[in-house]
């Protein structure tokens, strides 16, 4: 059983990048879901797969793993685009524009 250890990008709901700096190690899931064929749902008997620990650093998750015999794998992190500039809201009315602004 391989751990996961990344750091977490921003969802699409956030603008900012708040709950992006923390490292999170992550258990897989060791057995599959079952389908209940009463209700529909899905559930599993494993609860070592909803466990998320978040760490402030890479190291500090790299360490917990070797100390509890965890093999892990690191994934990097995504960068920004680096051709994202930050703009303010008045720039959206400027003449300068590549195209005329309209409602």
């Amino acid at each position: 059983m391989r751990v996961r250890i990344y750091q977490p990008s921003r969802n699409a709901m956030q603008s900012g990048s708040a709950r992006t700096k923390a490292w999170v190690l992550e258990f897989p899931p060791a057995d599959p879901r079952e389908v209940d064929p009463l209700m529909g749902w899905t559930s599993t008997k494993d609860t070592q797969s909803q466990v998320r620990l978040r760490f402030d650093t890479q190291k500090q998750a790299e360490d917990y793993a070797r100390e509890h015999g965890l093999d892990y794998i690191v994934q990097p992190p995504h960068g920004r685009a680096a051709n994202v500039r930050p703009r303010g809201y008045g720039e959206n009315f400027a003449t300068d524009r590549r195209a005329p602004w309209t409602h």
